[in-house]
């Protein structure tokens, strides 16, 4: 899939360089002009900006030099390789190592996205609006990741953010929205900021172990294993971007907050990671492999295909690949009337990854133990954007709405929420309702049973978009903690108000980077979290702590 042109253009407000290195030179002497701040310490509009040439934004990796550019006093890198091309004979593998280079190579755009289905992503409708995904070239050789930091080589050592993008384990990619841009976080908050891509979906996480022996035997992992070789990349090469390999956060949303959980649970993990955040997606255990084994077989099946040719799977074109992959996993549930709660994803092979409950000790496989943030929003997943009618549903409708999902316990649910929270519209109800905070109550009290400080906190600020229907939703929160409310003013219409969150978000997430703590800047104080008290810190204009302030909404969706 080729990049559109008219998309390149549209995205130049995410501060990618639109002119080429051959068309933009200047001499290392103009560099100094680039780092003029105001009094506030931000960047002095009225200068130069962007700054690209032969001497200027080169970087040194274990595989060779990099070039990338000085925009807005941060030196930006990307599209760097951090693994071989997957596609052919490492298909289904662990990642390899890149192969080096001579000479320099540009890293000045982003790398392919990896295989995924890319058709009608792009609808003229809101939701295109409101979140104007960004994905480039689709590709097998999809090992790939960006780097933000404010100086290189020159012997600091800043906290570094590693960001694990969203879309489930099955879509997604490290800039697919324009608040995952590592510009704003790195320059203020003095620090060196990570986005990568990984491989995702059936070709991620196909188990074929069972039919493929011990050459597979980690073929349904393989998307986990390429995150921490991503990880060893940054461990033995960030030092040459000013960051610190001994102090490492990771930080993921929805599907990245579950891969945020999944890696603080992988012994290889140990040592490349010291802190963890995960927002509005967390796990505490991963798929069992008697069920990925069985789809597994059922694929090779759907291929037409026996063991003895299971390398033809290799040959096959990626596309068609996951069709044959989700067309096998239809039928494997059909047949064997499995409930899976994911399709593809990671798989609990008690080697990468432990059996049983994350954090628990229940597998002999030793985990990484460093301090978490979780964060979740009040209206995760709120039904009425894009429709004003449902604005005026009533409790009883609501009733009805969940009724499918919650049966008899409907009413009573709807009830329980509504006693709960008397301050909340039956819209509103319905969709904290469909936003509960179980998983991320269950997963914080997991990770306390390693005895390693735990922070929660609830996002609740609502934008006055769509007649301030938007509401609280999921992603919202992300260019809070990056200082990119403006950048992502689709999301929150831009101004002083969300930038004012924003500073307090960030300065909170600083923190946690550095020590371990959030607490020490703008945000009130943030006790750790506990089981008895359920602490969560609310997000809001006014931001406040609160004792487990939906215990009893919770309470009534248990069965």
């Amino acid at each position: 899939m080729k990049i559109n042109r008219r998309q390149f253009v549209r995205n130049l407000g995410m501060g990618t360089a639109t002119l080429s290195i051959g068309s933009l030179m200047c001499s290392a002497s103009c560099v100094s002009s680039g780092n003029s701040h105001n009094e506030s310490g931000k960047v002095n509009n009225d200068d130069q900006i962007l700054f690209i040439g032969d001497d200027i934004a080169i970087a040194q990796t274990e595989y060779g030099k990099i070039q990338g550019y000085l925009l807005n006093n941060v030196y930006t890198f990307l599209g760097i390789p951090y693994g071989a091309d997957t596609s052919g004979k490492n298909r289904f593998m662990p990642p390899q190592k890149p192969e080096s280079w001579e000479g320099v190579r540009p890293a000045v755009f982003y790398g392919n996205t990896a295989p995924q289905r890319m058709e009608n992503r792009w609808p003229n409708n809101y939701g295109t609006f409101a979140d104007h995904w960004n994905y480039w070239d689709v590709s097998e050789d999809c090992l790939y990741l960006n780097v933000w930091t404010p100086g290189i080589a020159d012997g600091r050592k800043r906290p570094v953010l590693v960001w694990l993008h969203g879309g489930g384990f099955t879509n997604g990619s490290g800039i697919e929205q324009d608040g995952y841009h590592g510009e704003n976080i790195s320059r203020e908050g003095n620090v060196v900021f990570c986005s990568i891509n990984h491989r995702l979906g059936p070709i991620g996480f196909s188990d074929l172990s069972a039919v493929g022996g011990d050459k597979f035997e980690d073929s349904g992992n393989v998307g986990m294993l390429d995150i921490i070789a991503a990880l060893e990349w940054v461990h033995n090469n960030i030092s040459n971007f000013g960051g610190d390999p001994k102090n490492v956060t990771i930080m993921g949303q929805s599907g990245g907050g579950s891969k945020v959980c999944t890696v603080a649970a992988m012994p290889a993990a140990k040592g490349l990671i010291h802190r963890a955040v995960a927002l509005s997606g967390s796990t505490i255990g991963a798929s069992d492999q008697a069920m990925t084994r069985k789809v597994g077989e059922y694929i090779l099946k759907e291929a037409g295909l026996t063991p003895s040719q299971i390398d033809k799977l290799q040959e096959i074109p990626w596309r068609d690949y996951l069709d044959i992959a989700d067309r096998a996993c239809k039928k494997c549930r059909e047949d064997q009337n499995i409930n899976m709660r994911r399709t593809f994803g990671p798989v609990a092979d008690d080697r990468n990854i432990p059996v049983g409950v994350f954090y628990s000790g229940e597998s002999p496989l030793d985990s990484p133990v460093v301090p978490m943030i979780f964060c979740t929003t009040f209206y995760e997943w709120n039904p009425n954007r894009a429709d004003a009618v449902l604005e005026m549903i009533t409790q009883e409708e609501v009733v009805e709405k969940i009724r499918t999902q919650y049966g008899d316990k409907a009413e009573s649910i709807v009830r329980a929420f509504a006693e709960n929270f008397p301050d909340k519209t039956p819209m509103e109800l319905w969709a904290m309702i469909s936003s509960s905070r179980q998983q991320v109550v269950k997963t914080a009290n997991a990770k306390l049973k390693q005895g390693q400080p735990v922070y929660v906190a609830w996002f609740g600020w609502c934008p006055p978009l769509f007649n301030n229907r938007m509401r609280a939703f999921h992603c919202l929160d992300i260019c809070f903690w990056f200082k990119n409310t403006d950048r992502m003013f689709t999301h929150t219409g831009g101004g002083k108000i969300p930038r004012v969150l924003s500073d307090k978000m960030s300065g909170a997430l600083l923190n946690f980077m550095r020590t371990g703590d959030p607490n020490g800047g703008e945000l009130s104080v943030w006790p750790e979290y506990s089981e008895e008290n359920g602490e969560v810190m609310i997000l809001n204009n006014v931001c406040e702590v609160r004792n487990d302030p939906d215990r009893e909404a919770r309470k009534s969706l248990e069965v």
